[in-house]
């Protein structure tokens, strides 16, 4: 990896694969916002929601594979696999912190 994630970037990755979605909640700030297929998603509770059934539901597993700081954000690479068409595939996280929570995520297919 090219920088060492914050905190909070690291948890999200380690509780999507640990399906530990009480503290994946917790690495967003209130006012979140979550943009993944082609969804919007307001607030830990329904980020929460939308992450657990996408990645329990399907076996979800994400290892990341790089990352970079670009204009006051960070952009995380990853690969996914698990029970859905496609697998693996590799996903780009685009990441906005304030306060060392997330405030917004973008996710899009690698190269989007």
């Amino acid at each position: 990896m090219n920088i060492k994630l914050p905190q909070s970037i690291e948890t999200y990755f380690q509780t999507s694969n640990s399906y530990d979605s009480c503290l994946l909640a917790e690495c967003f700030a209130e006012d979140a916002v979550l943009y993944d297929e082609g969804m919007t998603y307001h607030g830990p509770a329904a980020i929460k929601e939308h992450i657990e059934e996408a990645n329990n539901n399907l076996a979800v597993k994400t290892k990341v594979t790089a990352a970079v700081e670009k204009n006051g954000g960070i952009i995380v690479t990853a690969t996914l696999a698990g029970n859905f068409d496609g697998s693996p595939v590799a996903l780009d996280y685009y990441f906005t912190l304030k306060n060392q929570k997330i405030t917004e995520l973008k996710i899009v297919l690698s190269g989007e």
